[in-house]
């Protein structure tokens, strides 16, 4: 009667330790939606542990295969961040696409001061070996399963460790994302062997200090240089990328207005591209933003990076 006894007790205690945890998810998870509400009627979901902010765009039909957009913010920021300050909700509901913002790995409270491993870049996610393809990977399969996404129109695009995370998708994750476009973020990858060819846009701001148009970490980047690497310099990127998409013809200007330019390869294996937006002046930043980072230069007004990248990501549906 005793060990009886003793066994309901040991079940209740348990029983009751898994409600307590149950109740803590639900709290946690109500609390988690009452942000992003808070954010602007974004939903939220939970993929890994993590959290990724959605965007549906104005006139959404559950009925209707619809392009998705996962945009990466920058190393040392997070999902929220992104969703508020780049403009890529709007632009979603001018274009009619869905936008996530995935939460980087990060062990402070709302995912904060979050980080990429992008091969050679960045931080703890890096160093602990995260596997930021993977999870990106569930990104969308998540996203499919809750929303109408056409699969053959799901895009990437991240700013600075974002955007390299971007150029290791296109590597790793070429039969999942039709193109990229990487903002301020160069190829970090340590290997590339692409499943298919897969069509790139990367755009660079000349006077970038954080990651050096020309090669190098400037004098802005983190201030722990172990938690960075020597970045890999703009025309290398670009040629890597020529190189894997077999472009043989030389880059022709395809944009050229005061303060910024473009150009383009074609001629690529199965009809992609390799597009290289520059501005002159912006730093660090996503140009055509308004409201730039404090005691930071003003984002190039040059070109707006959501209107580029979305004509971009246009193209790159089109083909066959």
């Amino acid at each position: 009667m005793k060990s009886l006894l003793l066994t309901l007790a040991a079940t209740l205690l348990v029983s009751g330790a898994q409600a307590q945890d149950t109740l803590r998810e639900r709290l946690k998870a109500r609390a988690e939606q009452r942000r992003a509400d808070a954010a602007g009627g974004l939903q939220a979901l939970k993929v890994q542990g993590r959290q990724v902010l959605v965007h549906l765009p104005t006139g959404y039909l559950a009925d209707r295969p619809t392009p998705l957009v996962l945009a990466f913010h920058g190393g040392g920021g997070h999902a929220e961040h992104m969703a508020e300050h780049y403009g890529l909700r709007q632009k979603a509901d001018e274009a009619g696409f869905i936008v996530a913002f995935p939460n980087g790995d990060s062990k402070f409270p709302g995912g904060k001061l979050a980080t990429w491993n992008a091969g050679g870049c960045c931080g703890d996610a890096r160093d602990k070996g995260v596997d930021d393809v993977a999870f990106a990977r569930a990104v969308v399969a998540a996203l499919q399963a809750k929303y109408a996404i056409d699969a053959g129109r799901v895009f990437a695009t991240g700013m600075s460790n974002g955007g390299m995370l971007s150029h290791r998708l296109a590597c790793e994750a070429a039969d999942v994302f039709r193109a990229v476009a990487a903002v301020a973020g160069t190829d970090a990858t340590r290997s590339c062997t692409p499943s298919r060819p897969v069509s790139v846009l990367h755009i660079h701001a000349q006077d970038d200090s954080h990651v050096l148009f020309n090669g190098g970490a400037g004098p802005d980047a983190f201030r722990d240089r172990s938690k960075v690497m020597d970045f890999v310099s703009v025309p290398e990127t670009m040629a890597r990328w020529a190189q894997r998409n077999q472009c043989p013809a030389p880059p022709q200007r395809t944009l050229s207005v005061p303060g910024a330019w473009c150009e383009t390869q074609t001629g690529c294996a199965s009809g992609v591209r390799v597009q290289l937006c520059v501005t002159e002046t912006g730093g660090h930043a996503w140009p055509g933003v308004e409201h730039g980072r404090r005691n930071k230069p003003a984002a190039s007004q040059a070109l707006n990076a959501n209107d580029t990248l979305w004509r971009f990501f246009e193209a790159a549906a089109a083909r066959p």
